[in-house]
């Protein structure tokens, strides 16, 4: 059987090859909770080393999310609240939900704030990455109903381990997109639709 898989960039700089994963959530390394004990730079390499499924089929739901990391704010007394804020359960972002079955879709941000509340658009589609080239799932929130700070901001997806996405929440700026902080779906927890 094989055990790996070649992912290439529509621009040719990305051909990589990696694991493929496995056939479901309970033989996965890590969740949510083991994440985020990690810091910037051990997320950015399991996100190098992700994947991209054919379809966004896989996103499909209201999967559970969590924030993992903020750069700069990762190590030490800061970075132990931060981590201990986002597992709470009443931190104010939910996870994510998604429509799509091809390779554009749908999407937007679940909030727990004053209540539960879908909040901030998105469109998906699978296009190569700010960060290093390779393919991705692109979330684009830049639509007409969002406001300015949300329409600058620029996610991107990866499958690291099955049903186990992760991302960078990026904001635009004049010479690219610059980092913020890394976050987590998985879509073996799905939240209720609101």
């Amino acid at each position: 059987m094989n055990t790996t898989t070649t992912t290439t960039s529509s621009n040719g700089k990305g051909t990589r090859t990696v694991p493929l994963p496995a056939a479901d959530a309970t033989e996965r390394e890590n969740d949510l909770r083991s994440l985020a004990t990690m810091d910037v730079a051990e997320l950015g390499q399991l996100y190098a080393a992700g994947t991209v499924p054919p379809t966004l089929e896989a996103l499909e739901g209201h999967p559970r999310g969590r924030m993992l990391a903020i750069r700069a704010m990762d190590h030490g007394s800061r970075g132990s609240a931060l981590r201990r804020f986002s597992g709470w359960g009443a931190f104010p972002w939910e996870g994510k939900s998604f429509s799509g079955r091809g390779a554009t879709g749908t999407g937007i941000n679940r909030i727990k704030l004053l209540g539960r509340k879908n909040w901030f658009p998105f469109r998906t589609s699978i296009r190569d990455s700010v960060i290093d080239g390779a393919p991705c799932i692109v979330l684009d929130y830049d639509l007409e109903e969002n406001p300015g700070f949300i329409r600058a901001i620029h996610d991107e997806l990866r499958q690291i381990e099955p049903q186990l996405f992760l991302g960078p929440a990026m904001l635009k700026a004049r010479k690219g997109p610059k980092f913020v902080l890394w976050f987590a779906l998985d879509t073996s927890q799905q939240s209720p639709p609101i």
